[in-house]
């Protein structure tokens, strides 16, 4: 009896975390303000995916040259089209919104627990005024 439950423990022990979907609105007006991904940080683990979900036509979600782990492909979703992300590695993605970069829409994903090995590079990254002021704030949440 004892080995059953040994093997039962086991079998739940080794079992694999099921992956699930976050989802982040891009939006002409949130909380934060005006052209905004809502919400604009998001954590999630390797193997999760996050879906950018289109609410006009106007907005595309994608990620930015340099702001991803070592390794990492850019992405590119289409205009006014949801954008799903499937985030493998751990560390920093940045995202944003190519029509409203210069505006401020910007999102940080970050994968697994800091400190993220991409940390420095992401920081290096030029952003416009509005996406930095944005960026620093979803930086200072990465721990």
């Amino acid at each position: 009896m004892k080995f059953l439950a040994v093997v039962a423990a086991a079998t739940v022990i080794a079992a694999p975390v099921a992956a699930k979907e976050i989802t982040v609105q891009m939006l002409n007006k949130g909380k934060e303000g005006a052209m905004v991904f809502e919400p604009g940080f998001i954590k999630a683990a390797p193997g999760d995916t996050v879906k950018f979900v289109a609410t006009n036509p106007g907005h595309n979600a994608q990620t930015i040259p340099g702001f991803l782990p070592a390794g990492e492909a850019e992405q590119k979703g289409q205009m006014g089209k949801d954008f799903v992300l499937k985030v493998g590695k751990p560390g920093l993605y940045g995202i944003k919104c190519l029509p409203h970069f210069s505006m401020g829409m910007v999102a940080l994903v970050q994968v697994g627990n800091g400190p993220s090995a991409n940390l420095a590079a992401a920081k290096a990254v030029k952003l416009s005024p509005l996406a930095t002021k944005r960026m620093t704030a979803y930086l200072a949440q990465a721990k």
